[in-house]
């Protein structure tokens, strides 16, 4: 089994959605990460937060066995996200950010991670992911995500950093902006061009998409009768799947391609519930029978 090291951000969310409204609850994409691959491996965490951060928040980590040595308390304010859903879920409107503490964090690796065998750049500013790269050792598997906001405002850092990248996900419109093409095929020929060896396409309620230069592979949504907060679930499907990897300890087609089955089916907790609701009460028995659930939809 291999171990984690993640680097992202905890915060504070307030959501609403049309099946309810939750103010100052954990989110932050280390923290959907973390708890979603804290079911396979173990992890560590660097990420930061402000004095305000409800201690019931660092106990629920850490009884999750994720290592906070690299949790820094700076003085302020913890990073606060607001945001409103659609009924179909599709279409999201921030109504703000507060970056507070996070605007000034420079991720510091504690030497005691700084050998994890594999590590995971969750959305942060590329130039913070390069400069996370430096403070570790070479590890045997470097995945990373990205969004829009980096995409427009600084792709050249951006490519820098996937050429050291070995996993890169990102959605279906990051897809298109990073590379100018609308067909996602063409737009993954192109990103694996600039470094990944593997590039996965997330289509939220669609599934997945997992490119290589030598083979590709369709993964469907999970059928679910209750979405309550999509929140998270990008970090989380990421989480259940570099989570399953590090528990096989070896990256080969066939690990990833159950890997990528593993993140959709954590990825479905982490929706049912706001914040992390159901994902945190998540059993290993709950996740072999969604497993088994996925199997029975995906058979033919």
């Amino acid at each position: 089994m291999s171990n984690i090291l993640v680097v992202g951000s905890v915060a504070l969310d307030s959501v609403k959605t049309p099946f309810g409204e939750r103010k100052e609850v954990l989110g932050g994409s280390a923290t959907f990460f973390s708890v979603a691959a804290s079911h396979f491996a173990p992890v560590a965490l660097v990420a930061v937060v402000g004095e305000d951060f409800p201690k019931k928040h660092i106990e629920l980590l850490k009884n999750k066995k994720i290592d906070l040595a690299g949790l820094e308390v700076a003085k302020g304010e913890t990073f606060r996200w607001s945001g409103e859903y659609s009924f179909d879920f599709n279409n999201r409107t921030t109504i703000f950010t507060h970056l507070n503490v996070f605007a000034d964090f420079k991720p510091k690796v504690p030497q005691s991670y700084q050998n994890k065998d594999i590590l995971f750049l969750a959305n942060i500013d590329p130039q913070l992911q390069l400069d996370v790269l430096r403070q570790v050792n070479k590890p045997k598997l470097i995945a990373c995500d990205t969004m829009n906001l980096w995409i427009e405002v600084k792709p050249k850092i951006l490519k820098d950093l996937l050429k050291h990248v070995d996993i890169f996900f990102l959605n279906e419109p990051e897809a298109r902006q990073l590379t100018g093409k609308s067909n996602l095929v063409k737009a993954a020929e192109d990103i694996l061009k600039m470094g990944p060896s593997r590039v996965i396409i997330k289509k939220g309620e669609h599934g997945a998409l997992m490119f290589s230069r030598n083979s590709v592979f369709c993964v469907p949504a999970f059928l679910l009768e209750t979405v309550v907060d999509p929140t998270g679930a990008g970090d989380t499907f990421a989480g259940g799947m570099i989570g399953y990897l590090a528990k096989c300890g070896k990256v080969n087609e066939t690990n990833l391609r159950r890997a990528i089955v593993y993140g959709s089916v954590m990825a479905t907790f982490a929706v049912e519930a706001f914040s992390l609701g159901k994902l945190a009460k998540v059993t290993k028995a709950d996740i072999n029978a969604r497993l088994t659930q996925f199997e029975r939809f995906t058979c033919f």
